[in-house]
């Protein structure tokens, strides 16, 4: 296992292509990075699909209710859903958008967030203020750069697992 800056707050995400290694940020939004860490810890996250990968943008997952390829994927239902846990209230900063920034996913409501997140593939200053930024990745963003396109993807990609560094 590498050696991480601070492993509870370090996710692993596997891709098809390599690891993908996620700094948690709870000083600026701990609701949003426990909420990460405890569905990574009940599997939860293990095998979603990618169901929302704009070229330029960013690569949205984490429909654990809808998202994943062992209880019957649906990908018309892919991005609808979230988890059984309440929604998680908007923690804005004035982190930007960067690229290989996560952001959490969300209705209108700025108080929707659940379980879904995207990866920034670029930088995308017009989310500022509007999306809660939680993490950042620190290794295998080229990882995340071969994740398959689309709106949802023909062919989505997926997390065969996320993990908690601590627990790796």
């Amino acid at each position: 296992m590498a050696d991480y800056k601070d492993p509870e707050n370090t996710i692993l995400i596997e891709l098809k292509d390599g690891t993908v290694a996620i700094e948690l940020l709870p000083d600026v939004a701990p609701q949003h990075c426990a909420r990460m860490k405890e569905l990574a810890r009940a599997g939860e996250y293990d095998n979603v699909v990618f169901h929302r990968v704009i070229e330029g943008f960013m690569a949205q997952t984490g429909d654990v209710q809808h998202g994943d390829f062992v209880d019957g994927f649906d990908l018309r239902r892919a991005g609808t859903g979230g988890s059984d846990k309440p929604d998680v209230p908007a923690e804005f900063s004035k982190l930007p958008h960067d690229r290989g920034t996560i952001g959490a996913a969300r209705s209108q409501n700025p108080n929707s967030a659940n379980s879904q997140f995207f990866i920034n593939f670029s930088d995308n200053a017009f989310l500022n203020g509007q999306y809660t930024v939680y993490g950042r990745v620190i290794s295998g963003m080229e990882h995340v750069d071969k994740i398959a396109r689309g709106e949802p993807p023909m062919n989505p990609d997926r997390m065969h697992s996320v993990k908690v560094a601590a627990d790796a």
